[in-house]
């Protein structure tokens, strides 16, 4: 569990992604590997069409598909390898030791999932191709990377600058213990100013909680402030975010299927969509 993981796809958020890996890359003293996933294309327009147009005629039309489909192929795979280069190169002007390209055929999700065993953190833009007129849209992909995979998933959501602090909305759930643990014996946040942020009910429960929360920090050297908030759990975390300048947040990873999630809303999804700084969610 070594290298950080960058997807580039050439969307807008893709220099954003690669500064975000860059910083993560030096900050860990890891090697990063730059992916680019080529969809497998699967022609819609490769059908039956002898009913409509005859034989001879369907047939002349989708070999010239099929030709099409393959200079496409050929087109985005030179274009993925130029992206590639273009980015390697930019990390290694930015200080990273380390950078290899990749370049894989199928979904992202499993590229990724290919190289879970040896990944310390995966960066992923908010929004991907398909999105440069809505940077605010969360994609289709970022749902299905953080419930799938089991390494923590970096999301850049527009020009990244390094953090100088971060938050933690912490809920208490087991999980998010563990995940806690893991961020104080980590040196991506090491020295930076902490704020652990609780929101709920004022109860003994939740102090307790929170104060072990902090005191795990605390005695690995964070400096930790903590604040148990009231009201609606993504209002009151993005309140507290712009009152106190936050740079990064992170936050637990789904807690409900996806089943439940249609009828009560996901507060992850509604951080992800609605920061205006990196967001970093945590397994």
């Amino acid at each position: 569990m070594n290298q950080i993981v960058a997807c580039i796809d050439g969307s807008p958020l893709s220099t954003a992604v690669c500064d975000a890996s860059c910083w993560a890359a030096k900050r860990l003293g890891a090697p990063l590997t730059l992916l680019h996933a080529l969809d497998e294309n699967q022609s819609g327009n490769a059908r039956d069409l002898s009913g409509t147009l005859g034989v001879d005629s369907a047939q002349h039309l989708l070999e010239e598909i099929v030709e099409l489909e393959k200079q496409r192929n050929r087109i985005a795979l030179q274009h993925g390898k130029q992206l590639l280069q273009q980015f390697r190169d930019y990390a290694s002007q930015s200080g990273v030791q380390e950078v290899q390209q990749l370049q894989r055929h199928g979904d992202v999700l499993e590229s990724l999932k290919e190289r879970e065993q040896d990944t310390r953190l995966f960066v992923i833009g908010r929004a991907g191709q398909g999105h440069e007129n809505d940077l605010n849209a969360v994609g289709s992909h970022v749902e299905s990377v953080v419930r799938a995979v089991t390494r923590p998933v970096l999301i850049s959501v527009g020009n990244f600058t390094p953090p100088s602090n971060f938050m933690i909305a912490y809920d208490g759930r087991e999980n998010m213990q563990g995940a806690i643990e893991r961020t104080a014996q980590s040196a991506l946040f090491k020295d930076l100013p902490c704020h652990l942020v609780m929101v709920g009910d004022d109860t003994p429960e939740r102090q307790d909680k929170l104060s072990r929360a902090a005191e795990l920090l605390r005695n690995a050297g964070f400096n930790v402030t903590t604040n148990l908030l009231y009201g609606e759990i993504y209002p009151a975390l993005q309140q507290y975010q712009a009152e106190h300048g936050i740079e990064m947040t992170a936050i637990g990873a789904y807690a409900h299927s996806r089943v439940r999630r249609f009828f009560i809303g996901s507060n992850t999804t509604r951080m992800i969509a609605g920061s205006k700084v990196p967001v970093l969610v945590l397994k």
